[in-house]
């Protein structure tokens, strides 16, 4: 559930030009007379500094930061024609977005010039569709880590001039030092240009600020799948883990879609949110962990992994879910049994959000099983078993079995759905059993990933 910006002020419609390295001369006509006819252009320094004298409209420069500046300044100009200037196609990672998101897409026209991904291929002779592009502009570098496979193509946007050499560096520490590096300068301009080089003996100093990088993935790289179920030993941990094959099920129940918020609670060592992550790069998490040092290793596997834009708060929960946005869906994996955790978690999600809960404690298990007789959903035990040395011969050695509760949360009121399970399970027929004592409380367990 994406936040979008409140709309500014109705106005004239905007509209937004993009220009490239070439400037005025590869402006299409309808291009120049919007520019021509504008009153105020609002646009980046390289931007502004591409215009001729013949558009005489006042100049503007964005500020910086610039996105929470654009309401104000776009309503500053409302009764005046306004062009806002953008690089290349506006709607290709550009402030076409942002302005659709803040004016809405029916008071723009957009007029979009090639995209330097565009000039880059037809350099490059690399097929568009087939070809993955990682933008790093205002972004971590350690989120190209996802994109790594050995014989993928990759387009990086890079943030400046020191980027390629950033990314070389990347590379070569994550195993792909021989992959060949090309940075296309000044694409579609008069200084045009392109550096080549080997990850791992990049030979090039910081040149044009104004470049991307073509990169030919090869390497010895760790494999790593595009599917949940990543291998124990990817993750930094002390203990606290959801094993593969049940963070595999674990995932497959959660059921992550493209811009989806998940709330992974009682975080350990981050690897469901980290996976949900991985899952799509428009999807988005928050991994809630009461422990400062379990918290600082979270952020170092999602860095590790390719997912450094996952959020960890460090507080205990339910305490620390306050405030944090309207999650899609939420996964407990430890602390079930203190108080009112399971309540507002449950109460967090909208109509039509998940909830899945593991446990491997009898005590957290019988909680588990009374939300499912209310609300239904599934309940399910997952058991693993590897193959272990025996003296001389081979056995199975079986993991504790891991309890999991489901749940798709219904619309409407707040009770339980009327076909949900009895409250208690029939008894079967026979002389009446004595009522069973009272369990004692259970301590609240720690938290387990």
């Amino acid at each position: 559930m994406a936040t979008v910006p409140a709309p500014a002020p109705a106005g004239r419609p905007i509209t937004v030009v993009g220009i490239g390295a070439d400037g005025w001369p590869g402006l299409a006509d309808s291009s120049r007379q919007a520019l021509r006819e504008a009153e105020v252009v609002i646009g980046g320094p390289r931007q502004l500094d591409l215009l001729p004298a013949e558009a005489t409209a006042e100049r503007v420069r964005w500020p910086s930061p610039l996105r929470p500046a654009v309401a104000g300044l776009l309503a500053a100009h409302h009764d005046r024609r306004i062009c806002v200037l953008a690089s290349g196609d506006p709607m290709f990672f550009g402030i076409g977005r942002t302005l659709a998101e803040t004016v809405g897409a029916d008071r723009l026209r957009v007029l979009p010039h090639p995209s330097s991904v565009s000039h880059a291929c037809a350099r490059l002779g690399w097929p568009v569709e087939a070809t993955e592009v990682v933008s790093l502009v205002g972004r971590p570098l350690d989120s190209l880590t996802l994109a790594l496979h050995p014989g993928r193509r990759l387009l990086v946007l890079s943030a400046d001039a020191g980027t390629p050499a950033a990314v070389a560096g990347l590379l070569t520490a994550r195993g792909f030092g021989a992959s060949r590096l090309r940075v296309l300068e000044q694409l579609g301009g008069p200084a045009e240009g392109q550096l080549d080089g080997t990850a791992d003996g990049w030979p090039h100093p910081a040149g044009d600020p104004l470049n991307l990088i073509a990169v030919d993935c090869a390497g010895d790289g760790v494999r790593t799948s595009v599917v949940p179920g990543l291998p124990d030993s990817r993750y930094e941990s002390d203990g606290q883990l959801t094993k593969r094959h049940v963070r595999a099920a674990t995932l497959a129940t959660l059921a992550p879609a493209p811009g989806e918020l998940l709330w992974d609670v009682g975080g350990g060592s981050g690897s469901i949110a980290v996976e949900w992550l991985r899952a799509h790069r428009d999807c988005r998490a928050v991994s809630v962990e009461r422990d400062p040092v379990r918290a600082g290793r979270i952020a170092r596997n999602a860095a590790a992994l390719g997912v450094p834009g996952l959020r960890v708060v460090t507080g205990p929960a339910p305490a620390a879910l306050d405030g944090l946005p309207v999650p899609d869906a939420v996964f407990i994996g430890g602390g079930l049994t203190v108080p009112g955790l399971l309540e507002a978690c449950w109460a967090a999600l909208p109509p039509g959000g998940r909830l899945v809960a593991n446990t491997v404690t009898l005590e957290s298990e019988a909680l588990l099983t009374e939300w499912y007789r209310r609300w239904g959903g599934e309940l399910l035990r997952l058991a693993v078993a590897h193959a272990v040395p025996v003296g001389g011969f081979t056995g199975w050695r079986q993991a504790m079995p891991v309890t999991q509760w489901s749940a798709v949360k219904p619309s409407g009121p707040a009770v339980p759905p009327a076909d949900a399970p009895p409250a208690r399970p029939t008894e079967p027929p026979g002389p009446t059993r004595p009522p069973r004592p009272t369990r004692p409380p259970h301590p609240t367990q720690p938290p387990a990933d």
